[in-house]
């Protein structure tokens, strides 16, 4: 075995949340600082779910801001008090959480608009008002809530230059803020991700994780001499970090080293590439690292934080962490010491032919859970055909055949195939694709009833790699079939580099589901319950329970449900957390892509809202309307 972590300190079992949240609040975008998106809200239950109605909308952009994209807009807004907190374009608004009344309105200076991820609430101290925090761009920018004016008193006149982007809110731990960094994969030379962490209250830098470990520090040695100095990539983008309040310990995600395909120039494991590593809090200081991908050549980061949870596992209690991430498996933890609770074995995996490649001869895979998401592709049996479709969609998918080439495939860590110059086609089918078995959205979970809910598409990236012209970023790198628009409507292409396909009109070629919701028992690890997330409308009767590609993540409440858009087909829906039942189920206008939150307006009501977008990569034919937050309450 090869397990990459290194033993903190024995601490006693503590439960991971202490500051306690008023019910009605939705503070930051996990709700709770130990991820759990979890409410303790039961006025909507699962007795009357389905009697959910539209309470209010709001529109997020200007007729100016709006344009013929909406997607990447994932915004999910803070509630504190009955008062909405929200990014809209170029704007941050505060509003009236019963019925959308703009309370405040801040105009963003300077270039690009405020995270489309949202913002972040700082409750004050003594000396300082409680503050709205937002990233934009290189920018930290603090606006004192009750108002929406800038805040002098927090770094240079309201403003701290973080150096590197970051394009997600910081997450907010007693009086620090932690953010990511949204560095390039491509070329390999640049900006490392590095987390780090500001004071709420003044905004000075407190301390910095460096990503890449370089030479003499800890995991140095996982890198080729001079290959980590300079390197940019093993970043943290993702929309938040997780705390473990009682122990003072932040855990931090990292995606993978560039460059994302091809690494020949960086043999070796890349710490802390494709890690979750555990930081005390205060000072900055690796307690353990626990890395799930070694030498990433996929681009299998790992874009949420973990999800925290106190379990008994075979009598024993354990202080628990679940990780996921765009390779498609759950990793169950001891989050104090980064040793594995059901078992992670190191093994074989298939090797890299590119010219000068090299690839791990194992990789981490956990024995339980089982897999989320697909992981292998047999082309006799697994090809879509007709009768699960339709004979148009089986036939694009054909012609995709004949312009890749025989298709390879071979289980977990499949690589990219070589193609030299003048060679037949050939490529890979690599699951989970690009887009990942899970990404930004992450999980959720009831510490109640013990389960962990995630949400996972079945979405392939196919094609090889080739050498790049000598002027190139990289010298070799990843293609596919699409190397130009397709006009079908089975054909929405994202970019050559990854051949993805996301687009609501797009259908996945193997067969289905291609997206799934699922309940994991993490006092065993055994799957609960798995049901098909999302439907096909465009095809007929009998033949749309297909699932599809997902994005965002689920909420969950006291009252029993859960809640998730996420899915590519315009729905939100609602399910009972113990079986999987859907019980509610309402259409929008676009793809609901972010995560939703729930809260008490000041009424008394409870509400559940969700930001719709243009969807995952479809080019909006009705732009004038996109990018609204949707709210139901009862009728």
């Amino acid at each position: 075995m090869k397990f990459c972590f290194a033993l903190a300190t024995l601490l006693p079992l503590a439960h991971a949340q202490t500051t306690p949240i008023p019910a009605g609040d939705w503070p930051r975008y996990t709700r709770d600082l130990a991820n759990t998106k979890f409410s303790p809200l039961t006025q909507i239950n699962t007795s009357n779910a389905g009697k959910l109605a539209p309470a209010w909308t709001y529109r997020l952009r200007t007729d100016a801001e709006r344009s013929g994209r909406g997607g990447g807009f994932a915004v999910t807004p803070v509630v504190i008090g009955g008062t909405m907190y929200i990014t809209a374009g170029k704007r941050v608004i505060a509003l009236d959480a019963d019925n959308g009344k703009e309370l405040w309105v801040h105009e963003a200076a300077g270039q690009g608009n405020p995270s489309a991820r949202g913002v972040a609430f700082w409750p004050g101290d003594a000396t300082s008002p409680a503050r709205i925090i937002y990233t934009q761009g290189t920018r930290m920018v603090g606006l004192v809530a009750s108002t929406g004016k800038i805040d002098p008193g927090f770094g240079q006149e309201g403003v701290v230059t973080l150096g590197v982007a970051y394009g997600s809110a910081p997450t907010v731990y007693k009086n620090q803020l932690f953010i990511g960094a949204a560095s390039g994969e491509q070329p390999a030379k640049g900006p490392a991700g590095n987390t780090r962490s500001f004071s709420a209250k003044t905004g000075a830098k407190l301390w910095e994780f460096v990503s890449v470990a370089q030479a003499g520090t800890p995991g140095g040695n996982t890198w080729p001499d001079g290959a980590a100095e300079g390197r940019q990539g093993a970043n943290n983008w993702g929309a938040w970090l997780t705390v473990d309040e009682a122990r003072g310990i932040v855990y931090t995600t990292f995606g993978s080293p560039a460059s994302d395909y091809y690494g020949a120039d960086r043999k070796g494991d890349n710490l802390y590439g494709n890690s979750v590593v555990a930081i005390e809090a205060e000072t900055g200081k690796m307690l353990w690292y626990f890395q799930t991908v070694h030498h990433d050549i996929w681009d299998y980061d790992l874009p949420p934080g973990p999800t925290l949870m106190d379990i008994k596992v075979n009598g024993r209690d354990v202080p628990a962490l679940a990780q996921t991430g765009k390779v498609g498996y759950m990793y169950v933890l001891n989050r104090v010491t980064g040793e594995p609770v059901f078992g992670i074995d190191e093994k074989p995996v298939p090797q890299s032919k590119v010219p000068g490649e090299f690839t791990s001869p194992t990789q981490p895979i956990p024995r339980l859970p089982q897999p989320l998401a697909r992981h292998d592709f047999d082309p006799a049996k697994d090809m879509v055909t007709a009768e699960d479709t339709t004979p148009e969609h089986a036939a694009a998918c054909q012609e995709l055949v004949r312009k890749s080439g025989p298709l390879y495939n071979e289980g977990p860590f499949t690589p990219w195939v070589y193609r030299a110059p003048g060679a037949p086609p050939q490529s890979s089918v690599i699951f989970p694709g690009a887009i990942g078995g899970t990404n930004w959205g992450g999980m959720s979970a009831d510490p109640n009833l013990g389960y962990i809910f995630v949400n996972t598409s079945d979405y392939a990236s196919i094609g090889w790699i080739e050498k790049m012209p000598d002027n190139a970023r990289v010298p070799y790198d990843q293609r596919s079939a699409y190397g130009a628009p397709v006009p079908s409507k089975f054909w929405d292409r994202k970019t050559d580099a990854n051949g993805g396909l996301l687009g609501s009109q797009s259908w996945p070629c193997q067969r289905p589901p291609w997206g799934n919701l699922q309940a994991i028992n993490a006092r065993t690890g055994e799957v609960a319950w798995k049901v098909v997330l999302g439907v096909t409308e465009d095809l007929p009767e009998g033949k749309r329970n297909t699932g599809r590609v997902n994005g965002g993540g689920t909420i969950v409440t006291a009252g029993g449900l859960i809640f998730v858009g996420a899915t590519n087909d315009q729905r939100f829906r609602a399910f009972e957390s113990r079986t999987g039942k859907m019980l509610w189920e309402t259409r929008m206008e676009y793809d609901g892509i972010a995560t939703p939150v729930t809260y008490q307006g000041k009424s008394g009501k409870q509400y559940v809202a969700i930001t719709a977008a243009g969807g995952l990569g479809i080019t909006d034919p009705n732009p004038s309307n996109n990018e609204q937050i949707y709210v139901y309450s009862l009728k």
